[in-house]
């Protein structure tokens, strides 16, 4: 694989605090010909903050839209102004770890190929490096069921939820099958993509290794989405069904997470409901949409059982020896 063949994508609301590092650990990679930030209607500096990590050698880019459109949207722009064959997204409070693309690059047997992710409490970010795990490549090929089941959640079972992962994309696929993200999309835009590629054939590689520090705060918003975000969620497998061309185990699959998807936004807008109009008008929608009352009566059964069940819940990583925790499970598991 060429040297210099990637650009990294980076899509940052209000991200003063953060973009720096992101920026740096990217033009730190000397497979990385360009870095483009999208600065997402920000008005905190973010734009000047992801200057001021250039390191001079003319690879960064830095565009600012006026008002915020969503990370699908300054993705989309950011493939479309950049030219490198290969695409990586990193996002804006997260960073790459020393050599991540030297791996992941080594063969080119892949349309789209990820590695693992640590996850990485923010106050440790600057131990992370000397922390880090390495585990060996076990490289495998995702189809299209496996994805989708990875992202179910389950009672009871460890989450691995392969959305997360972030693959180097080549431009070549995308652009011969039109595959770009969902612009009306807020939540799962990445889920949404990965999808739609595996759905046209994608040879979607992973590798055990890791290059990909997800930090982790206390008052991150990436574990929050708005009621219709989740409509727009499963909305979105609706729209794959209805493009066809899926075999019936495909198909099937598709469907389990799109009731997944929709069980999580009756719940939401239950609630919305009752806390904004009462309990009687909450009722009055669950006696409406009948199809709705499994799992609002589920998830209600849930919330008010949590304090009987382990502390915690269902742990969504695997901690590893240096006590960093990953999102693929390590070999010896």
């Amino acid at each position: 694989m060429a040297q210099a063949s990637v650009c990294v994508i980076i899509a940052a609301k209000n991200a003063a605090d953060t973009i720096g590092m992101a920026v740096a650990s990217a033009l730190r990679e000397k497979e990385v010909a360009e870095v483009v930030v999208i600065d997402d209607g920000s008005g905190d500096g973010t734009a000047d903050a992801a200057r001021s990590a250039d390191d001079g050698s003319s690879r960064l880019n830095v565009v600012s839209f006026e008002k915020n459109r969503g990370p699908s949207a300054a993705r989309n722009h950011a493939i479309e102004i950049s030219t490198a064959p290969l695409i990586s997204i990193l996002d804006a409070d997260d960073f790459f770890f020393e050599g991540r693309f030297s791996r992941m690059l080594a063969e080119d047997d892949w349309d789209f190929v990820a590695d693992n992710i640590a996850f990485v409490e923010a106050e440790t970010v600057m131990r992370a490096p000397q922390q880090l795990d390495h585990f060996p490549d076990r490289p495998l090929f995702l189809d299209l069921v496996t994805f989708i089941d990875g992202n179910i959640s389950k009672r009871g079972v460890r989450r691995g939820e392969i959305g997360f992962l972030k693959p180097v994309m080549r431009r070549a696929f995308l652009d011969t099958h039109k595959l770009r993200y969902r612009e009306e999309m807020r939540l799962g835009e990445d889920y949404d993509i990965y999808v739609r590629a595996l759905a046209n054939g994608v040879r979607y590689k992973v590798i055990h290794s890791c290059g990909y520090g997800a930090v982790v705060r206390g008052n991150s918003l990436s574990g929050s989405h708005r009621t219709e975000d989740l409509r727009k969620l499963y909305e979105a497998d609706r729209a794959i069904l209805a493009s066809g061309g899926l075999t019936p185990e495909a198909a099937a699959a598709v469907r389990r997470h799109e009731r997944h998807a929709r069980g999580k936004y009756e719940l939401r807008h239950f609630l919305d409901i009752k806390r904004q109009s009462g309990a009687g008008a909450a009722l009055r929608y669950a006696l409406a949409h009948p199809f709705a009352v499994p799992a609002i009566a589920g998830g209600i059964f849930m919330d008010k059982t949590e304090r009987f069940r382990s502390p915690g819940g269902v742990e969504i990583a695997t901690r590893g020896a240096g006590g960093l925790r990953y999102l693929l499970a390590s070999p010896a598991e």
